[in-house]
């Protein structure tokens, strides 16, 4: 569906047949206006109508409210997106479900300290954010030996975009469906559920905190309408929400890092970026911005937004105001710098022009008060929105020349190597950094480890005492997929492995990109695929020494329905002898899927 994101949950409609019939007719009427171009066509890459039509209504609805279609459903009212949902669905909406009771514990112990004990906390495996794991319990030779052990279902939504978090003995997951689960990370059984104002697809992070009278540990996260939480971990009762944006196209994407008592808050805007070419929107407002939040009460610390303030331009030919600059979201979890006290975050690209010396480049800020120290742009002029033109002429909307979207999505990686600090990461131009966090972010070493591709993203990297890894989205290219690595100290490239056969049915959706975060244990890193494999390849020579194929059906220990599709956003996290992961991103990017993965050792 090719337009973009609505604003509020849509709730149960009784029809009588004839009334239904009109819905359905009502709901064809919104298909052929705003969704067929893209779902008819073949080549658009989309999921065809049939596709479409194996999907619940709720989870089509989630998908235009909170999910990979956002974009799509900015434009379209509450009753265009039920009765198209209901169209392509073939019934009506259902009741908003309560909170799943099924396959609780049979008793949930109080949590023990999340400083102590298997974790993986936060987007990184720590504010660091070099998805590293040391002592995870499972190591290269270990990784044959994997077995899937429980899978479970997100109810009520086609993509499973939020990596999970392990702490003081709980399992942490959440879904575009808006609920937030506490498991046990041996046998999945449910502790609790929260069920947050919109869809969550970041990463979790759990801290300590003090709040009324009560304290303990926190899990934090962030939803699509830019709202900030903290929810008790041991209850799943909530502490406090902070919206940290106003506009309406701003989300958190992002992972909030928590640090010494604070929480940093990235905010991006997709749904105004979608925006592009259309004539009757006042593009562009959105500035993509940080906030520091106080753990305790979520009280606003500082704020920093990445470029300026929106200005009047002209009026395009339909008497449109237009507005820029715009752009400049955060999609990533910041990274904390505790030596030099401050917290770098990578930006994305110009919405509208003027374009912005901040944009597509690392920012670092002082830790207590959000100045910038300084400011390292690896792209310039990078104006995009969706269905600009290469070349504008008549629509003050788009860019007179449009930028190639190669924006930063991935976090900084703050690695070390041969006693001296690094900050590595990946661009959807395909190209590898290292900057010197002590000379202002000066270019240390860069890689091309792909063609580039505007289209998906390049999630995270992951560094170790010796190499850096990068998965290779290069989705509108030939050739996508692969894995590289090189030596951390100098950018050498140490070996590469191209991409393996496709898992899934040849199909507009099925892909070999491989640009989902990669994780690094002893011996061997992973990543996921969008053609649904999850494959270990050893550290030493690329060679492929595990693989997993999502694309089916599980049966599930919460009941719900689930199903395994496409690898991307977030990658595998490995705590205590288990590696997890969710399968099915969806949309434009890959097949759709609702599954979290439990692997353990026989």
């Amino acid at each position: 569906m090719c337009r973009t994101l609505g604003s509020t949950i849509l709730m149960l409609a009784f029809f009588t047949p004839m009334a239904f019939a009109q819905q359905v007719a009502n709901g064809e009427a919104v298909y052929k206006a705003h969704c067929a171009s893209c779902h008819s066509q073949i080549t658009a890459g989309a999921p065809n109508i049939e596709t479409l039509r194996q999907l619940t209504p709720e989870a089509i609805v989630t998908s235009l409210n909170y999910g990979r279609m956002t974009i799509q459903g900015f434009i379209l009212t509450d009753n265009e997106k039920r009765t198209v949902a209901e169209f392509l669905a073939g019934r009506t909406i259902g009741p908003p479900q309560p909170p799943s009771t099924v396959n609780r514990c049979a008793i949930t112990p109080a949590m023990a300290d999340p400083a102590r004990g298997p974790s993986w906390n936060g987007w990184g495996n720590g504010p660091e954010n070099t998805r590293q794991v040391k002592a995870g319990g499972l190591t290269a030779a270990d990784l044959p030996r994997l077995k899937l052990k429980w899978a479970f279902g997100y109810a009520g939504i086609d993509s499973a975009r939020a990596q999970p978090a392990v702490a003081g003995g709980r399992l942490f997951v959440a879904s575009e469906n808006s609920e937030v689960h506490a498991l046990d990370p041996k046998t999945g059984c449910l502790h609790w559920t929260f069920r947050a104002q919109a869809g969550v697809r970041t990463a979790l992070s759990v801290g300590t905190y003090t709040n009324a009278g009560r304290n303990g540990y926190a899990v934090f996260f962030g939803d699509s309408r830019a709202n900030a939480y903290a929810v008790d971990a041991n209850s799943g009762q909530p502490i406090w929400v902070r919206k940290v944006d106003d506009h309406r196209a701003a989300g958190i994407t992002g992972a909030p890092t928590y640090h010494n008592g604070r929480l940093y808050v990235p905010v991006q805007g997709i749904g105004e970026e979608g925006q592009g070419a259309r004539l009757g929107y006042e593009c562009c407002t959105f500035r993509g911005s940080i906030s520091a939040l106080d753990a305790n009460t979520g009280t606003v610390l500082w704020k920093r937004y990445t470029i300026e303030e929106a200005r009047p331009r002209e009026r395009n030919k339909e008497g449109v105001q237009t507005w820029g600059p715009a752009g400049g979201g955060i999609w990533s979890s910041p990274t904390i710098d505790a030596a030099r006290n401050l917290v770098y975050v990578a930006v994305g690209n110009n919405y509208a022009e003027p374009s912005q010396p901040t944009t597509d480049a690392v920012m670092a800020l002082d830790l207590p008060s959000g100045t910038v120290k300084w400011v390292r742009q690896v792209t310039s002029n990078d104006t995009w929105a969706f269905g600009c033109p290469a070349k504008s002429v008549d629509n003050p909307n788009c860019p007179a020349v449009r930028g190639p979207d190669h924006d930063l999505s991935s976090s900084p990686a703050l690695s070390r190597v041969n006693g001296r600090d690094l900050l590595v990461l990946a661009q959807k131009s395909g190209m590898g950094y290292a900057l010197d966090p002590d000379s202002e972010g000066a270019v240390v070493w860069t890689y091309r480890f792909g063609q580039g591709s505007a289209m998906g993203g390049q999630y995270g990297v992951a560094t170790d005492e010796r190499q850096a890894y990068f998965g290779v989205a290069d989705l509108l290219t030939k050739q996508p997929g692969g894995i590289r690595a090189v030596n951390l100290a100098t950018g050498e490239q140490l070996w590469s492995t191209e991409p393996q056969t496709r898992l899934c049915a040849p199909a507009p959706t099925c892909r070999a990109g491989q640009g989902a975060a990669v994780t690094a244990i002893p011996g061997a890193v992973l990543s996921g695929s969008l053609d649904g494999g999850l494959r270990a390849y050893s550290a030493t020579d690329g060679s492929v020494i595990w693989q997993f194929d999502t694309n089916r059906e599980f049966n599930t220990i919460n009941g719900v329905k689930a199903k395994g599709g496409g690898l991307d956003g977030p990658g595998p996290i490995v705590v205590d002898a288990m590696l997890y992961v969710n399968s099915g991103y969806g949309g434009f990017i890959g097949n759709p899927g609702n599954v979290l993965l439990a692997f353990g050792l026989d």
